[in-house]
């Protein structure tokens, strides 16, 4: 699969089963609904912009923004790089694993957005729609709590400051001769 190239019509070459994305880019009910825009406060623009639009392993950010969104139930779908590499669990998420033993930039990048794509497609998008007889996406909230679940405790103020402290602060404060 190609990476998608962006027109003045939009982006080519997105497979069929997220051809549906290109109508909800489109719906402007997201901008102008204040419900709506709940869903986007925790979108980090300084890191999109850091990191040319692209979450490019190994120079994922330290990601308290995925962090805090996880607290929230967010499921993330992410390069396994940064602190999604320590808060994945295989059943929590999504994780794009890195092309090994390759430095050329052009094969991660499409490397990455094949298992995007693919994970999206097969994954992520038919688990949300799959409803039970009461219209509850099951396997989706069992990933929303198991999020919740490993990366609450893991992910936290107490744990910063003590690794603030431990790594940082305690070593500077030791005078050497």
């Amino acid at each position: 699969m190609d990476i998608p190239q962006t027109t003045a019509d939009g982006p080519k070459g997105i497979p069929a089963g997220l051809s549906r994305l290109l109508e909800l880019a489109h719906n402007l009910w997201w901008s102008w609904t204040p419900e709506a825009r709940g869903l986007f406060q925790y979108i980090d623009p300084t890191l999109w912009i850091l990191t040319h639009h692209n979450p490019r392993f190994p120079l994922e950010a330290s990601g308290t923004s995925g962090q805090k969104a996880a607290l929230n139930g967010v499921i993330n779908l992410s390069v396994l790089d940064g602190w999604w590499k320590e808060g994945y669990n295989g059943a929590n998420g999504w994780g794009i694993e890195p092309l090994t033993g390759n430095q050329d930039l052009q094969a991660q990048d499409q490397h990455d957005a094949d298992q995007l794509y693919r994970m999206l497609e097969q994954e992520a998008i038919p688990l949300f729609y799959q409803r039970d007889m009461d219209g509850t996406p099951r396997g989706w909230m069992q990933l929303v709590k198991e999020s919740i679940r490993t990366n609450a405790p893991r992910f936290c103020t107490k744990r910063m400051v003590k690794e603030y402290v431990d790594h940082l602060y305690a070593p500077a404060m030791v005078r050497t001769p």
